[in-house]
């Protein structure tokens, strides 16, 4: 019946979208900015392929490589012929299309399965419909529904788990808020790591982060959408990037099940540089952060590096700061506003936060300098450069790293 029900929904959303604009279409650009788009070297995909990023969060390997190779095949008509991810309308080989049939399938699976078994399944078919949303531009139709379908697996995953689900709705400006909290029990009050992701990523992607990593060492997981993405698209991303998250953190007390004084905070790619700008203005209230992967100055701070950046990261910053027309040149300019050293933050003070700064070696978003920063301008701060011989471990030893970190400063 589940199964029925569930084909009805994904039929339901997406029976308008066959002729629904491509994802690498929806944002405009300037004229100007045109030329300079024309003129950079062109890419294969449009869409960043994290690869090793989506096995560790649960995608699996060869199921992967599958759907990449019916994309790049497809004999349907293309936005741009000579880029493989850009094939039009909800049909075979559309990026959207692939990912959430292969979603579907594990959903279909899950519903044959009983209680963990079922749990991961239906995980694993959420994240396949968020990655079916990826990068999640705003006005993409055909992102919005598998993000319905995303949200939907993935509350259903969470009911069937051996673990404790709450979805928080945190009141803020007359709206509200939306979080996930996962614990790994109720027998006593819990230390709580905040996790955010970026401004391409869901907080519905983290559930292998709580299985594996923070339910084993009795940490519940509270995990929040950048501004602008997922459940908090309601609010324009800004210069003030963790303004949700101090929210998020006024309304804890509130919380059962969990130690409001004993906080930590996770963050990747951007949504470091919103946490460590939380440890800044919150210090009394964290005990820890950890981020990964976070751009807070040098690449900001580059017009010459954000101008060269790839079309779909250009895309994500327009989308998310709300732009209908984007000029390459003034949105350069406008992104130093989110340098924590231009904020004042970074090199002129120092937060009694003790901050662990990764990334791996080579990484053009967060080289290590800011790493240092960061590190620099804590009074306990640590800054850890992974070498990338090989990326899958990489992942897995920046994770080890943040855990030992959250370890020694909850729980000591």
């Amino acid at each position: 019946m589940d199964d029925q029900k569930n084909k009805n929904l994904s039929e339901t959303l997406f029976a308008k979208h066959h002729q629904a604009k491509e994802t690498s279409s929806l944002v405009q650009y300037m004229p100007s900015s045109e030329s300079i788009l024309e003129l950079r070297p062109e890419h294969k995909w449009y869409r960043n392929l994290r690869r090793l990023q989506w096995i560790w969060q649960g995608v699996d390997a060869i199921e992967q490589e599958q759907i990449l190779a019916r994309i790049a095949s497809s004999p349907n008509s293309r936005t741009n012929d000579d880029v493989l991810d850009t094939v039009l309308g909800f049909r075979k080989g559309n990026w959207a299309y692939e990912w959430t049939h292969v979603g579907m399938q594990h959903q279909k699976r899950a519903s044959q399965l009983q209680g963990e078994e079922a749990s991961l399944a239906l995980y694993k078919a959420s994240l396949y419909f968020s990655i079916a949303a990826y990068p999640h531009i705003r006005g993409d139709n055909l992102a919005s529904q598998a993000q319905v379908l995303a949200n939907k697996a993935y509350e259903e995953a969470s009911k069937k788990s051996q673990y404790t689900f709450k979805q928080l709705k945190i009141p803020y400006q007359g709206k509200s808020i939306e979080a996930n909290l996962h614990l790994p029990h109720t027998d006593r009050p819990l230390p709580v790591v905040i996790v955010c992701g970026g401004l391409d990523s869901l907080q519905t992607d983290m559930w292998k982060l709580f299985l594996d990593y923070l339910a084993p060492n009795e940490f519940a997981m509270l995990t929040i959408d950048m501004p602008s993405m997922g459940k908090n698209s309601q609010w324009s991303l800004t210069e003030d990037a963790s303004v949700l998250h101090k929210a998020v953190l006024d309304h804890l007390p509130e919380v059962p099940y969990i130690d409001h004084w004993n906080v930590g905070l996770l963050g990747f790619r951007f949504g470091g540089n919103a946490l460590i700008r939380l440890s800044f203005l919150e210090q009394k209230r964290i005990k820890a952060c950890v981020a990964l992967g976070a751009p807070v100055h040098d690449a900001l701070s580059s017009s010459e590096k954000i101008k060269g950046m790839p079309k779909m990261y250009l895309d994500v910053l327009g989308s998310r700061l709300g732009k209908t027309a984007v000029d390459i040149q003034s949105l350069a300019l406008q992104m130093s506003a989110w340098s924590l050293k231009m904020q004042g933050l970074l090199g002129s003070r120092k937060t009694k936060v003790p901050i662990l700064a990764v990334s791996l070696e080579g990484d053009p978003i967060a080289p290590h300098s800011d790493n240092r920063l960061i590190a620099l301008s804590s009074q306990y701060g640590k800054a850890v450069q992974i070498p990338c011989e090989n990326l899958s471990q990489g992942y897995e030893k920046s994770l080890d790293l943040a855990i030992e970190w959250m370890i020694t400063e909850l729980k000591s």
